[in-house]
């Protein structure tokens, strides 16, 4: 038994392509970035980056050209495909290997759970205006304020 399987989480480099193919069926073309982190033999930090094409085909196209942007986070599960032609200009040999997408898991959204705060939950920080998210915090009631003796809790 052989396997063609591709998993990866990444970043879109640019917004979905849709198009429409002569059956009708919907297309959509992006890239994604994934990042690889590591140390070398002399503990130095090493980072490399590797850019894939992503096809993604029917409704799955259509739902990720709507909701996906440049910058946003997916996880992509798929096949790896090697296509070749003939280009029209010197007549050479062209490939191009791509990950047809079978699964695709939109990532947190700006904005949105797990991602950054939306509106009202952020603060500016002192230094060049940048923000930064607020800490949620737990608001515990004051015992005196509410009557509770410490001494009547049974543990």
């Amino acid at each position: 038994m052989y396997l063609n399987k591709a998993l990866i989480y990444g970043n879109l480099t640019r917004d979905p392509e849709l198009k429409s193919l002569p059956s009708g069926s919907a297309v959509a073309t992006f890239g994604m970035a994934t990042n690889r982190v590591w140390m070398d033999k002399d503990r130095n930090k090493q980072e490399t980056t590797e850019f894939h094409n992503i096809v993604i085909f029917g409704k799955q196209a259509e739902t990720t050209a709507q909701y996906l942007r440049k910058g946003s986070a997916a996880l992509i599960e798929g096949r790896i495909v090697t296509r070749s032609w003939d280009d029209k200009n010197d007549g050479t040999k062209k490939y191009r290997t791509e990950i047809v997408a079978e699964r695709v898991q939109f990532g947190p959204r700006a904005g949105g759970p797990g991602g950054a705060p939306a509106t009202g939950g952020e603060a500016v920080a002192s230094r060049g205006g940048a923000k930064e998210p607020e800490m949620d915090t737990i608001q515990y009631p004051d015992a005196q304020s509410e009557g509770i003796n410490p001494e009547d809790i049974p543990f």
